[in-house]
C-alpha cells in the first residue's frame, strides 16, 4: 500500500508526534515514567473540584445537557458562549468586540493549522508568504502546520544573561525584517517552551511593524492572559482588530476537552467558521457547556489569578532550586521563569545533541523534549539549538525531582 505525498508528510514522524506519543506511553506505563516532557497541565485540586461541579450543573439540567451531546453548534461555536466571552472581555480588558469577534476551535492545534493556512503560501497577486517567528525556539506544534512545504521564516533572539545561572531571550528588533513576503506574524506569550514573557515594548513594537505592513500579529495566548494567566511578570492583556489573540480552555486543567478560541476581527472570524464546518463540521459542545458558567460570572479570571497562577508560580520557583542542587558545576543557564509550566535549560557546549540527550533520559524513564524541534524557520545551524531541553514541572513533585536527578546524572556522564 502507497500513501500520498500528503499521507507520507504525516507518517514521517515530527517534534509533535513524537511529544504525543510520549504523553500515550508514559499514560499507559502509570507510575513508572517522570513524565517531564509533555503539556499536560498539573493536576489542581480546587480546579478539579470547580469542574466536577460544574459537570454535576450541566448534568441536572437535562434538556441543557441533552442539547449539548444531541446537538451541533454553529461553525462558530454556541452563540451563548461567544456573547458571554465577549461581555467577559469588554467588561475587563475594556475590549471593544462583540460575539462577531469570538470563534470556538477544536483546541490550539486545529486553530494554527487554520491561521497559518490563511495567511501563508500562494496568493492572488505578488509572492508567496510565509509566517514570521520574531522569536526562536517557539511551540513544537506550529512546525508542521503547512504539511510538507515550508511556511516559516524565523529571527535568532538576542540572549540576556540574569545573574549566575539565568538567562532570557530577547526579540532582536533591529534584525526583524518584514516585506510583501510575510503573510502575518506569530508569537506565543508566555512563550512554549521556554516560558518568556514578551514584555508590554516589544508587543507594541511587533504590533508597529505589522500595522505598518498590513499584515497580522497571531498572539499565542494559550498560557497566557486574561486567562489562566499562568504569568509571573507584569502583561496587559492587548487586543485590537489587527491582532489575532488565540486562547484556550486546556491549561485550565481541560486539555481533553480540546477547546480553543479565537478572538479576531470579523473577517477571521468567519474563515475560522467556514474551516471548523469543512473540516468538523462544528467545533465541539462540551468544553464551551462546562464553562459557560464561569465565563458569565467572571469566576474564569477568578481562579486563573487566585489559584492557577499561585500553583505553578510555586512549582517554578520549587523547580528552579531543584534544578540548581542537581546541576551544580554544570555549564547550565535556565531560562527566566516568566510563565507557562516549562523551563528551559540550556547546557551550553553541550558535546551530545540534545535528541541525544533525550534518547538518554528516555532510555532511563525520564521524558523531556530535545530543543532542535522548537526552531522553525531558522535556516541557519546554530549550535545553541542543540544545547537545549524543555522540562514541564507541572506533575508530581517527587517525579520532577526524581527526573531532574537524572538529568543531571546523564549530563554529567557526557561531559565526562
Amino acid at each position: 500500500m502507497a500513501f500520498s505525498r500528503f499521507g507520507q508528510f504525516l507518517t514521517q514522524g515530527s517534534g509533535i508526534v513524537q511529544l504525543m506519543d510520549d504523553l500515550g506511553s508514559a499514560g499507559d506505563a502509570g507510575g513508572d515514567i517522570c513524565m517531564l516532557g509533555g503539556g499536560n497541565p498539573g493536576a489542581i485540586g480546587a480546579m478539579q473540584d470547580y469542574f466536577r461541579n460544574a459537570m454535576r450543573t450541566l448534568l441536572d439540567d437535562p434538556a441543557r445537557f441533552d442539547a449539548v451531546v444531541g446537538n451541533y453548534d454553529s461553525p462558530h461555536g454556541d452563540a451563548r458562549f461567544r456573547e458571554a466571552l465577549a461581555a467577559l472581555l469588554r467588561r475587563t480588558c475594556g475590549w471593544d468586540i462583540g460575539a462577531r469577534n469570538v470563534a470556538v476551535t477544536n483546541g490550539s492545534q486545529s486553530t494554527f493549522f487554520v491561521l497559518f493556512n490563511l495567511f501563508s503560501g500562494a496568493y492572488e497577486s505578488g509572492p508567496e508568504r510565509q509566517i514570521l517567528l520574531p522569536l526562536t525556539p517557539e511551540y513544537i506544534g506550529y512546525a508542521d502546520a503547512g504539511l510538507g512545504r515550508e511556511i516559516f521564516t524565523a529571527n535568532r533572539p538576542s540572549i540576556e544573561p540574569v545573574g549566575e545561572d539565568l538567562f532570557k531571550y530577547r526579540v532582536d528588533l533591529n534584525a526583524l525584517s518584514v516585506d510583501d513576503r510575510i503573510g502575518a506574524m506569530c508569537v506565543s506569550r508566555p512563550t512554549n517552551p521556554t516560558g518568556n514573557v514578551l514584555t508590554d515594548d516589544e508587543v507594541d513594537a511587533l504590533r508597529d511593524t505589522c500595522r505598518s505592513q498590513g499584515i497580522p500579529l497571531i498572539l499565542d495566548c494559550a498560557y497566557g492572559t486574561p486567562f489562566p494567566n499562568i504569568i509571573f511578570t507584569d502583561a496587559k492583556p492587548v487586543y485590537d482588530e489587527d491582532l489575532v489573540l488565540c486562547m484556550s480552555l486546556s491549561k485550565l486543567g481541560l486539555p481533553g476537552v480540546r477547546t480553543g478560541i479565537v478572538v479576531a476581527a470579523e473577517p477571521i472570524i468567519r474563515a475560522i467558521g467556514a474551516a471548523n464546518a469543512i473540516l468538523s463540521l462544528a467545533p465541539g459542545s462540551f468544553g464551551p457547556a462546562l464553562m459557560l458558567d464561569a465565563i458569565e460570572t467572571g469566576d474564569i479570571i477568578a481562579l486563573s489569578n487566585d489559584v492557577v497562577r499561585p500553583f505553578y508560580h510555586g512549582k517554578a520557583f520549587d523547580t528552579v532550586a531543584i534544578m540548581r542542587q542537581a546541576f551544580e558545576g554544570l555549564p547550565y543557564r535556565i531560562h527566566q521563569p516568566e510563565g507557562a509550566i516549562f523551563l528551559w535549560v540550556w547546557f551550553e557546549g553541550l558535546p551530545i545533541s540534545s535528541v541525544e540527550l533525550y534518547r538518554r533520559l528516555k532510555a532511563r524513564g525520564v521524558y523531556v523534549i530535545a530543543g532542535e524541534h522548537f526552531f522553525p524557520g531558522l535556516e541557519a545551524d546554530w549550535p545553541h539549538k542543540h544545547e537545549c531541553i524543555r522540562v514541564s514541572y507541572a506533575g508530581d513533585a517527587g517525579r520532577v525531582r526524581q527526573g531532574v536527578d537524572i538529568i543531571g546524572e546523564e549530563v554529567r556522564r557526557a561531559f565526562a
